[in-house]
This record gives C-alpha cells, structure tokens and sequence, in this order.
C-alpha cells in the first residue's frame, strides 16, 4: 500500500470535513442538487469523450494510486544478477525453474528458455511495455478530465442558482434554496478538481513512469544476460536505473 497517498487523503478530507463540522450546521453543506449538477455532469461528460470500456477502466486504473505493486529496482537489480550468474554457470535452459515474482520478467525470461531471437523478445517486451504506458495514459487522462470538468460543472451550476435566485426575487424563501446551489457547485467542483481527481491522475502519472523505467531495466538486464555478459557488467549497467543513495556500497 502507498502510505503517503492513503495519509495524504485523509488527512486532506479530514480537515475539511473537520472545518465543516466546527461549523454551526454541517447539513448546509449537503446539497442534492448541487452534487447532481457537479457529479452527475461531469461523469457524464467524460463518458462522452471516451467510450464505455476507458470510461469504466479508469476506476480500475485509480487503485494504482493506492498500491505500489512495481518492484524495487534493487531487488530487481539483485534477482537479474542471480539469473545471470545461473545462466553463466548452466545455461539459458536452467532459467526455466528460476523463481520469479515479477510477471514481465518471467515472461521475457520463458522467451529466452524457448530460445526466441534477442531481438524478437525486444521487441515483444518493448511492445508490452508501450502499450501499458498507453493504457495508463488515458486512465491519467480521463482523471484530468474529471479536474477540468468538475470546476466547469460546478460553475455552470453557480449560473442556474443565481439565475432561479434572481427569477424570484419577490420570493424571499426561494432565495436561500438557490442561493445554496449557486454557493455549493462551486464548492463541490472544486473540492472533486484539487482534492481527489487531480492528485489522482499526477500519482497515476507518477507510477506510469515508475513501471516503464522498471521494465526498461528488465528488457537491459535479460539482453545482458542472453549476449552472455558478466553478472558484474550487468550490475554496472542495472546501477544506472538506482539512484546513487540507494546503490550498493561498492558501486559508490
């Protein structure tokens, strides 16, 4: 689990839920059709720009928020290092019973023990690899779609309230009704923009670009491996992916 994204969150809610409740009537806040305005419009006009499969994908793509599955590159660097020395000391077709966790290494490392051409398992690891930078990318799209629109709808609902508001304006019990749907649209985009679909999407982004320089490293480390280099070599090669702090002592 990412912690810094779960304590980020709530801490974030809390303290405006925190604010709300020290208030005189937290009720006030609550605004049905406000959030019909603000939620409703702007899933609806996402699901406009996307079709149906993106549209519902994202949500699943979100949980990348909450969880770092990708591996830490110097466990990554240290299991390449086993499989090179293993492959040095009894061939590629040893690899075979290797123990492996991370799903896109056993692939590439099945390929090799199937004794694809280097170039073939470049170019279908580099092709997996693209095509879930891209997947990734409209989930971080549709995200910031929701941060774009989530104000707009909120405007857009501020004008209706302000319009019913001044329609009836003879009618003094009218004006507070409207009033709050003009007050709170605003409140809600832009409480949905900043405080969850934006910090949703940069993370989203963020991870992106944690798995492609995971993968990139797995696609070096197996093209090491299979031109038969030295685990010591590869090691050099792999410590370029780790920041300085975080590599091995002797690499220093």
């Amino acid at each position: 689990m990412d912690l810094a994204t779960i304590i980020g969150m709530l801490a974030m809610w809390g303290v405006m839920i925190g604010a709300i409740l020290v208030g005189p009537s937290a009720i006030m806040f609550v605004n049905p059709p406000s959030l019909m305005i603000v939620v409703g419009g702007t899933l609806f006009v996402i699901m406009m720009k996307y079709d149906m499969k993106q549209f519902i994908g994202a949500f699943g793509t979100a949980g990348k928020t909450f969880t770092n599955k990708v591996p830490n590159p110097l466990e990554l660097m240290e299991k390449l290092q086993e499989l090179a020395n293993i492959s040095r000391k009894d061939g590629l077709l040893a690899l075979e019973g290797a123990e492996i966790d991370y799903d896109f290494l056993k692939k590439g490392v099945q390929m090799m023990v199937d004794g694809h051409a280097p170039e073939m398992i470049s170019s279908v690891l580099k092709k997996d690899m693209a095509m879930t930078v891209e997947r990734h990318a409209v989930g971080v799209d549709i995200f910031k779609g929701y941060a774009t629109y989530a104000p707009a709808m909120g405007m857009i609902g501020t004008l209706i309230g302000l319009v019913q508001m001044l329609a009836n304006m003879s009618d003094p019990a009218s004006i507070g009704p409207a009033m709050a749907v003009a007050l709170l649209t605003t409140l809600y985009g832009a409480m949905i923009a900043n405080m969850l679909c934006q910090p949703i999407a940069e993370k989203l982004s963020l991870r992106s670009n944690e798995e492609k320089i995971i993968k990139s490293m797995v696609i070096d480390g197996l093209q090491s491996i299979q031109a038969g280099h030295n685990p010591r070599v590869i090691q050099e090669l792999l410590s370029t992916y780790i920041s300085a702090s975080k590599r091995p002592v002797d690499e220093e």
